[in-house]
């Protein structure tokens, strides 16, 4: 499993924006980088810049994985046939990590890693401890029996910052979710705009 080094909302404000949508960011009160010199004037980006900070901002939208697993879900997009920059987001909405995020059994997606790490899921009924697990069209993700009643989980499922998406089929009284078909970009409920064309081109200098 991939760890998270830094505070989770230094990625936020290093981004200048609410990559999550969620009420708490630092980036609703102040906009500009962490650190003393954050608040210095930004010049403007070049292409790589623009590039490097769409990559960024993606990868840690996940929960900050690693550089060589988001590289690995790159090139497997990009051997796909298909549109690679919509690829690239079907196969990270594809981790189980993302969808129990997106079922709302939790509410943060750094929260969904630790959940299933810690074996409180199962899929098609078989626990999963694995967060980069990869899911296919029609698998039934369930929280197992002892964790439905767990205070964080039932207060995740009333969360009104955020609705479960068209392409995921939640039941919050059965605690279970189906994964109904890969997303594209259009599909997928960002709170900002992600720009994965950017992160091809990134990859493809």
């Amino acid at each position: 499993m991939s760890k998270r080094h830094s505070q989770k909302y230094k990625i936020d404000r290093r981004m200048g924006e609410n990559i999550w949508g969620r009420p708490k960011s630092p980036v609703n009160r102040r906009e500009y980088a962490p650190g003393q010199h954050g608040q210095r004037r930004k010049g403007k980006l070049s292409d790589f810049g623009l590039q490097l900070r769409a990559k960024q901002k993606l990868k840690g939208y996940y929960g900050n994985i690693s550089e060589k697993h988001f590289l690995r879900i790159y090139k497997e997009a990009n051997r796909l046939k298909g549109d690679t920059s919509e690829l690239l987001i079907g196969l990270l909405e594809s981790r189980l990590d993302a969808i129990v995020y997106r079922a709302k059994f939790v509410a943060t997606v750094f929260a969904a890693r630790q959940f299933v790490n810690h074996g409180h899921v199962k899929v098609n009924g078989q626990r999963v401890n694995i967060p980069s697990y990869r899911c296919k069209v029609g698998d039934v993700i369930e929280v197992r029996d002892r964790s439905k009643q767990l205070a964080f989980v039932l207060e995740a499922t009333q969360l009104a910052e955020r609705d479960v998406p068209d392409y995921i089929e939640a039941d919050h009284n059965k605690m279970t979710a189906t994964y109904k078909a890969m997303p594209q970009l259009a599909d997928v409920p960002y709170p900002v705009v992600m720009e994965p064309n950017l992160v091809v081109e990134f990859y493809s200098r």
